[in-house]
């Protein structure tokens, strides 16, 4: 579980989001930190356990995403972010294909995974996969494990047209139409805080990792 107090912290971030204030609180940002590190640890443990392409041994730091921004190209010039996030794959946070995700806030915690805004070679491998099985995609997102914990995929990155190659009348246009392929839910401080919290995570990646085998597969 994670401590309150990384929370505490974070919500310090998004109310003094300054250099100065950060220099301040840096021992309070080290505890956080490590906090973090020792829920990745938990989770990638618990992960490997199901789906045996995550190493059990995967080094934490490598799935923990840095706090600092990176303010070269953007207008918003905050130095850091407002959240700690938790990325999983293979290769930790460096995914190559679909991945685990972990997203650590005040108020805007949640849990997803899948393959946010793939390449164009590899959107094109998993609509081909869909139209040559969309009935195990169907049955993967109709599980009581997946319906039970996200409902349903996210919709939120979809074409307004049909995708070049495929018919309006498909049987499976809105899932062909997507551009990301993800799901996500909701937490808060008291979902990551008890002693049930990984079990929590966790019950959410076990319900995504059919849809990550057929992902992957899409892109193998």
């Amino acid at each position: 579980m994670l401590n309150p107090a990384t929370f505490t912290f974070l919500q310090g971030v998004i109310d003094n989001n300054n250099r100065e204030w950060f220099q301040q609180h840096k021992s309070e940002f080290e505890a956080a930190k490590a906090d973090v590190f020792q829920f990745a640890q938990t989770l990638i443990y618990g992960l490997s356990a199901f789906d045996p392409v995550i190493p059990s041994d995967l080094d934490p730091k490598l799935c923990v995403m840095r706090i600092y921004r990176d303010v070269r190209f953007s207008k918003n010039k905050d130095p850091y972010k407002e959240n700690f996030a938790i990325a999983i794959s293979a290769k930790g946070k460096n995914f190559d294909g679909p991945g685990y995700y972990l997203h650590i806030h005040p108020t805007q915690s949640f849990v997803a995974g899948g393959c946010w805004m793939p390449e164009p070679n590899e959107l094109k491998a998993i609509r081909q996969e869909i139209d040559y099985n969309g009935s195990e995609l169907h049955e993967i997102l109709e599980s009581p494990d997946f319906k039970n914990y996200f409902g349903e995929l996210d919709t939120t990155e979809k074409l307004k047209t049909v995708p070049k190659g495929y018919d309006s009348d498909h049987p499976d246009i809105d899932y062909l139409k997507l551009k990301s392929f993800t799901a996500n839910r909701s937490l808060n401080p008291v979902d990551l805080c008890n002693l049930h919290a990984a079990e929590t995570v966790l019950k959410g990646f076990r319900a995504l990792h059919p849809l990550m085998l057929f992902l992957r597969n899409a892109l193998a």
